[in-house]
């Protein structure tokens, strides 16, 4: 089977901010030719999950419109990571001190003091990877921290301990990356 992990188009937020599980919509126009694109691509019959956030809804929503086959369902394990307090703010703005704790506990940091762990992430990612059963593909519509989440997972790392352990590359806004899984 075939994972398609799909990144919601660029959002409607200023550069340099923080901005993970904010509910913030993605450009109009950008979203209509990420969806017209993978209407075109997608196989008949493949099984759509999104992120009930409101930037991968709006992907989602325009790729049912194009393509009424398929089913999209929300599920909130492909949100993307809750950075707490740090959320809304101007990365620049965020102490040295802050981003050196996540960094140096990258694991097990709970971030923004009120967010996620990386390995809640890990885990809630996972729990929706293990129920990829079943003939045909699966799209996921979701945010770059899944993304590379998911890619991790698919090579059978389920547990990360430092920083250096996580993906740099995710794909662009609006772009999509296939992972193939027996």
């Amino acid at each position: 089977m075939k994972l398609w992990l799909a990144r919601h188009a660029t959002p409607l937020v200023d550069a340099g901010i923080c901005y993970g599980r904010r509910d913030v919509a993605a450009d109009a126009a950008a979203t209509a030719e990420c969806a017209q694109v993978l209407a075109q691509l997608l196989p008949a019959g493949i099984r759509v999950s999104h992120s009930p956030l409101g930037r991968c809804a709006q992907l989602a929503q325009a790729l049912s419109e194009r393509r009424p086959d398929l089913a999209c369902t929300s599920d909130p394990r492909l949100q993307e990571m809750d950075f707490g307090a740090w959320e809304g703010r101007a990365w620049q703005d965020i102490g040295p001190a802050e981003l050196q704790a996540w960094t140096d506990g990258f694991a097990h940091h709970t971030v923004g003091g009120t967010g996620e762990s990386t390995m809640q992430v890990m885990a809630r990612v996972a729990s929706a990877f293990d129920e990829l059963q079943g003939p045909g593909d699966a799209l996921w519509i979701t945010h770059a921290g899944v993304i590379r989440a998911a890619e991790l997972i698919a090579r059978g790392q389920r547990q990360i301990t430092s920083a250096n352990q996580w993906p740099i590359n995710a794909p662009a806004y609006g772009q999509w990356c296939t992972l193939e899984l027996a």
